[in-house]
Parts: structure tokens; sequence; C-alpha cells
């Protein structure tokens, strides 16, 4: 009888175990995950962005610039 509610037992704490595990590890991995991936992507795309915005906006100024003093040298 010991036998048999000591796999009883067993069994019922295999799976109490797993399943209490799997919500703790879904709930707080998920949640730190999710916190991570948007601190991590928040910094990246600003930085990305900053960049970018900052290249591209340049050359475009000088782009324009260089197009309208042409233009205006051309007239006079």
């Amino acid at each position: 009888m010991n036998r048999v509610r000591g796999q009883v037992w067993d069994q019922v704490w295999d799976q109490v175990r797993e399943q209490v595990w799997g919500q703790v590890n879904e709930q707080v991995w998920g949640q730190v995950w999710d916190q991570v991936l948007e601190q991590v992507s928040e910094q990246v795309w600003g930085q990305v962005w900053g960049q970018v915005n900052e290249q591209v906006l340049g050359q475009v100024a000088d782009q324009v610039w260089e197009q309208v003093w042409d233009q205006v040298r051309d007239q006079y």
C-alpha cells in the first residue's frame, strides 16, 4: 500500500509541479520578455531612426539646396 501511495504522490507532485512551473514560466517570462523586447526595440528604433533621419534629411537638404542654388544662379 505504501508503494502505491508513493507512486500516486509522485505522479500528483509531478503534475502539480509541471502545471505550476508552466504557469509561472509563461506569466513571468512572458512579462519579462515583453518588457525587454519593448525596451530594446524602443532604444534600437530610436537610434536607427535618429541616424537615418539625420543622414537622409541631411542628404535631401543638400540636394534641394544645390538644385535651388543652381536654378537661382542660372536665372541671374
